[in-house]
């Protein structure tokens, strides 16, 4: 049963390769660079992967972002947003998930970072954040936000039936999509990706 200390054990590993990590979750093709002559500078963001004992086992919270948002409607995505002016990352992924899933973070403690990713469509660089939260949160997901909470067992990830991949056409362009089975959602792309990085760091962390 994955622990906690199997999670700081697998976020301190420096000679880890997470770009190859992420890359396995990855739709193909995909930009994964910005574009050179595209004016200005990417938004920042940060993202949490919230974690928490339930019934025994350390889980995650996955959102379903409603249909009336401005960018990636209706995915799989964990918690967060675009920094303010004044904060560190750390802080826009806290504040975030906090306003998100209507839950105050102040007893969590933060565990690491992930790599960041570059995310095309919105033109975002994503800095994810790992956390750990004493006890299940009181989840009152903001409802403007959020369609759906999704709570995952960290050691899911390492399940090979959860790992599937499908042709798709997006934007009339044939892509390979990489994604993990979470019950009927697919949770794939950046997010995907993210968690990619995590459960190869996990795998090599147990053993």
């Amino acid at each position: 049963m994955i622990a906690r200390g199997d999670i700081e054990r697998a976020l301190q590993m420096t000679e880890f390769d997470a770009g190859r990590a992420q890359h396995r979750m990855a739709p193909r093709p995909r930009s994964a660079y910005r574009p050179p002559p595209k004016p200005g500078h990417p938004r920042k963001g940060a993202v949490l992967c919230l974690l928490y004992p339930k019934a025994g086992q350390l889980h995650f919270v996955l959102t379903r972002r409603t249909d009336t948002l401005d960018n990636h409607q209706g995915q799989i995505s964990l918690p967060g947003g675009r920094q303010e002016p004044g904060e560190t990352l750390s802080q826009t992924a806290i504040r975030e998930t906090d306003e998100e899933l209507g839950i105050d973070l102040k007893d969590s403690m933060m565990l690491g970072r992930l790599a960041s990713l570059y995310i095309a469509p919105s033109d975002f660089d994503i800095h994810p954040f790992v956390a750990l939260y004493p006890a299940r949160p009181d989840f009152r997901p903001a409802p403007a936000e959020v369609a759906e909470l999704l709570e995952v067992p960290v050691e899911y990830l390492l399940e090979p039936a959860v790992h599937q991949d499908e042709d798709w056409t997006i934007r009339g362009h044939r892509v390979w999509v990489p994604f993990y089975r979470i019950g009927e959602h697919k949770v794939w792309g950046a997010t995907a990706m993210v968690l990619s990085e995590f459960e190869h760091r996990l795998r090599i962390a147990i053993g």
